[in-house]
């Protein structure tokens, strides 16, 4: 009796089969195990991890490691599943032309226009100009409103602009309501005299007349050439709960093009796109370059840097001369980026273009067989580099009920999307493509402003819903769910994620119904476009209608949305998909690790 363990060394996780292979050649499978992957893909840092998830799996069936005949490894390229984010245009304003904002709490409803008027220079006012007040936080709520309102009879004051958050309270105070806009930054740099407009939006609506240029028009008195120029005002105020526009004759306000830089795909032919071309165009190149050697960028550029930096990345992990570092793969994607606007008053931010690209990263030489030694060294017993990965999780597929060749299989992880194609034959054609889950977080947490990449996990991973009582939320389905317990008052009107572990809040104030479009947006440009291209090349005469059958394997296959997105796409072709179960107990992971097992028998026969 020999006990063979399958190693699977991916991206973000290590996992482990056990299995048993009898005197006569029956194999019979005992356990498997995982636990996250210690430094790169492919480097000496797996054998710490190697060694744990090993661990565990034995304490499974109650043997030690030195128990085990043979371990098989896969072979682990090092590959960098490395994402960046190119922004593709900015807003720059000059001369104080606008303040668009978006403060928690503003307060009344509605429009105003005139003349911007510093509250220290509320004595100089006449009586028939129209007036919006500026005030500083030096002056408090009080002070304000009674102010307001001693000089609301002799002076026309249509709107008020404060530096601190107290809006709400002031609008309380006030005999006459204004509409009022709070937690402007430098209200200091504000033109007294300059006439403006602002607007603050009902709740739970956004702002319609300064987010259209012809509304600034209308309220402005705007020519058609003033009109043009106040275009990228009303687009980076879209979505706002409240807004001010200057009207400066000096200021000027531009949408400015970034040099983003060229990218060079060397395969057949060198192919040139400009990074600024977008996604749908970079991509098609990567099609028309067939199989590609190398991919780089052009020096002193945005893109060309990236490509820089993320060989660089793999010269520090890996010995291989910085000649034989190869990227062999990318995947751009079209989104949106918040970015800072220059010239802003209080720091608000404007949705630009941008292009995500996740790169693939290979070396000429594999370090695997040092990390067998170092095992070898470490365990005592026989460790092997048995398999190529898609081969590898291609036989594992097959574990799962229900399967039979000819079969397809997308193995979905953390930085990558790999197919294969196993033939009635047993004939394996395969394809490793950038991009994954770590470009989805990404794509998260950029278009949601988070600044936090582990919430964004957690967003791309579970389902959300809206706390609208201490006994009952609303499910982004629409659903409502009752709970017999009182939920903590901390999740109260927030919109929280349903973790296995409990509720986690969502910090930033987010509507549900856009987390959830973000989310599945990223999902589809990533998994979807990866999953048609990636089968594509691996399908007989690369024809989707000569595939039947589909199994999702990998971490990402484990997903709670991506397999039914996958299933919908796939429907047209008439295809059989959905999460392999593996070896019948244990979903879509551990098919890499199985296949190892199962490739032990094939290599006794």
């Amino acid at each position: 009796m020999r006990l063979i363990a399958g190693v699977d060394i991916g991206n973000s996780t290590t996992e482990v089969c056990v299995g048993e292979v009898s005197e006569n050649g029956t194999l019979t499978f005992h356990a498997g195990s995982s636990c996250p992957t210690t430094g790169t893909k492919g480097t000496v840092e797996n054998v710490h991890g190697i060694k744990t998830a090993l661990s565990q799996a034995m304490e499974k069936i109650g043997k030690t490691l030195d128990s085990l005949y043979c371990v098989r490894l896969n072979e682990a390229a090092p590959v960098i599943g490395d994402t960046a984010m190119e922004t593709l245009t900015e807003t720059i304003i000059t001369d104080s032309s606008m303040i668009g904002h978006n403060p928690a709490t503003p307060a009344g409803a509605g429009q105003a226009v005139g003349e911007i008027l510093v509250y220290e220079h509320l004595m100089r006012a006449v009586k028939d100009t129209p007036y919006i007040v500026a005030v500083s936080r030096e002056h408090p709520y009080e002070e304000i409103a009674a102010q307001i309102n001693l000089l609301a009879d002799r002076l026309q004051i249509t709107g008020l602009i404060l530096q601190a958050d107290e809006a709400v309270l002031v609008y309380n105070r006030l005999h006459k309501k204004l509409p009022i806009i709070d937690e402007v930054l430098h209200i200091d740099r504000l033109p007294d005299g300059v006439l403006a407009t602002i607007e603050v939006a009902l709740p739970g609506q956004t702002i319609r007349m300064l987010s259209n240029p012809y509304g600034i028009a209308t309220l402005l008195q705007l020519n058609a050439e003033e009109t043009r120029a106040v275009t990228p005002i009303a687009k980076s105020l879209i979505g706002k709960r409240s807004a001010v526009v200057l009207k400066t004759p000096g200021g000027n306000v531009h949408e400015n093009v970034l040099p983003a830089g060229e990218i060079y795909l060397n395969g057949k032919e060198t192919i040139s796109i400009n990074l600024d071309e977008g996604a749908e165009k970079i991509m098609k190149a990567v099609s028309a370059a067939g199989d590609i050697y190398d991919i780089s960028g052009q020096s002193d550029t945005n893109v060309g840097n990236m490509f820089t930096r993320i060989k660089q990345g793999m010269s520090q992990l890996d010995p291989t001369s910085a000649s034989d570092i190869r990227i062999t793969d990318i995947l751009a994607v079209d989104t949106l980026a918040p970015v800072l606007i220059s010239g802003a008053l209080a720091g608000e931010t404007c949705l630009e273009k941008a292009v995500g690209i996740a790169a693939m990263v290979k070396t000429q030489k594999l370090p695997m067989q040092e990390i067998a030694a170092r095992l070898k060294t470490e365990l005592g017993t026989d460790v092997t580099v048995a398999g190529v990965e898609a081969v590898m999780a291609s036989l594992g597929a097959l574990t799962t009920p229900g399967t039979k060749l000819p079969l397809a299989i997308l193995d979905m992880g953390g930085g990558s999307t790999d197919a294969a194609v196993i033939s009635e034959n047993g004939q394996v054609t395969m394809t490793h493509q950038a991009g994954a889950g770590e470009l989805v977080s990404m794509l998260i947490e950029t278009e949601l402003g988070l600044g936090d990449r582990r919430i964004a996990e957690q967003i791309k991973k579970y389902p959300l819903a809206k706390v609208e009582s201490l006994f009952h939320m609303r499910m982004e389905n629409g659903q409502m769910t009752f709970v017999e317990d009182s939920i903590d008052p901390r999740f109260f009107g927030r919109v929280i994620l349903l973790t296995e572990n409990g509720y986690v809040r969502i910090e930033q104030d987010i509507p549900m119904e856009k987390i959830v479009q973000v989310r599945r947006d990223a999902k589809r440009k990533v998994f979807t476009a990866n999953a048609f291209r990636a089968l594509k090349k691996v399908a007989p005469c690369h024809d989707l209608k000569n595939i039947s059958n589909v199994v999702l394997v990998g971490g990402s296959a484990q997903d709670f949305e991506i397999p039914e997105m996958l299933m919908e796409a796939f429907a047209e072709y008439r295809i059989v998909c959905g999460r392999g179960n593996i070896r019948g107990t244990e979903g879509p992971r551990n098919a890499v690790a199985t296949g190892l097992v199962l490739s032990y028998i094939g290599k006794q026969i």
